[in-house]
């Protein structure tokens, strides 16, 4: 079957070039002139890439990719920006957001071809790698009368890399499933009304995000952005749903993670409203440290991330953690955190 291509392009010229080459090379090509229509024939022909222009009317590259990246059946296409811009600041948002590669224009025939084989290639691999069976889905289902099932949730699940800073979900979007984590680290977040954030988790590996929007057919309550790169895969809510009806074993083992799930936030919330400024900096940084692989002390977090997680301002983060470092329960060197002594932490007066 041949590979499905979509060029969204305002400038004709310079679109009926690229389809021009890419007929040539063998592949089925879509093209739009705006954002728009671009959005509209991603969800009627499903590409296997995107090409996308920055600077368009109406809708332009970064609302394309928004749109794109909210649709779970297009999410992990590669997606490549066009553009005339060379300037670092476009060229970071474009790839915080979750484009997978750019083009500046002008380029050459061989420069097309190559970053789209190469970004293919790359999704291929991904998908080989991750298409092996996750352990952590295997407790969900009974081993006999699940099986066929689970394999065949594994085969159609969605898998996508997050770069670090990068938003899975906002506050508000619609649950569309349930996100596994299978690599790196993820924070959620609720905004106050006076602009202040409260960190209410952070997750690491086998852990899953959206849990509550899943089983309540609600909004996500939380927004999710990746604290470094990340790699996670979406169950859409479909084959949750029709796990829960099929297999009881299923249903209980997710009222567990929810039960879980709510009792660290109640525990958070107690820690929030009665402890000191000292033990809710401790408590954060243990349970840091307690998510951290093997007997790993150190972790990186950022002064912001770590207020947001202890509720409490930037200035009073920095004061705490230098009362820390010359107390001699931490060593500080720049972002990254080393707990020296952690029994006096968790032991911390309130």
């Amino acid at each position: 079957m041949s590979i499905k291509v979509l060029v969204i392009e305002d400038n004709t010229d310079i679109r009926e070039n690229i389809v021009e080459i890419l007929g040539l090379a063998g592949y089925t090509v879509f093209a739009a002139s705006n954002g728009k229509t671009g959005v509209d024939m991603a969800l009627k022909n499903l590409p296997d890439i995107i090409l996308c222009d920055i600077m368009m009317p109406e809708l332009d590259g970064y609302g394309v990719l928004y749109m794109i990246n909210k649709n779970p059946e297009l999410s992990a296409v590669p997606f490549i920006f066009l553009t005339a811009k060379a300037e670092r600041l476009d060229l970071r948002k474009g790839m915080e957001m979750g484009a997978d590669d750019y083009l500046t224009k002008p380029f050459d025939d061989l420069e097309l071809l190559t970053a789209i084989e190469t970004r293919l290639k790359k999704k291929q691999a991904q998908q080989d790698y991750y298409n092996k069976p996750l352990d952590q889905l295997n407790t969900l289902i009974a081993k006999n009368t699940g099986l066929a099932e689970l394999q065949k949730t594994i085969q159609e699940r969605k898998v996508r890399p997050f770069k670090k800073n990068q938003v899975i979900y906002y506050d508000g979007d619609k649950g569309n499933g349930l996100y596994l984590l299978i690599s790196g680290k993820v924070k959620t977040i609720k905004m106050a009304e006076d602009g202040r954030e409260l960190m209410t988790g952070i997750y690491t590996a086998d852990e899953y995000l959206g849990i509550n929007a899943t089983l309540t057919d609600d909004a996500y309550g939380d927004t999710a952005t990746a604290l470094e790169d990340s790699t996670l895969c979406l169950i859409p809510k479909e084959q949750i749903e029709r796990l829960l009806n099929l297999y009881p074993e299923v249903g209980r083992e997710f009222i567990k993670l929810l039960a879980n799930d709510v009792k660290d936030k109640e525990e958070q919330l107690l820690q929030l409203a009665y402890n000191s400024v000292r033990k809710r900096m401790a408590g954060a940084m243990l349970r840091i440290h307690a998510q951290q692989p093997g007997a790993d002390d150190s972790f990186k977090i950022s002064r912001e991330d770590l207020a947001a997680l202890a509720c409490m301002a930037t200035e009073t983060v920095s004061r705490t953690l230098s009362d820390f470092k010359d107390e001699g329960l931490i060593d500080k060197k720049g972002s990254t955190i080393t707990i020296l002594d952690a029994k006096r932490l968790a032991k911390m007066k309130n």
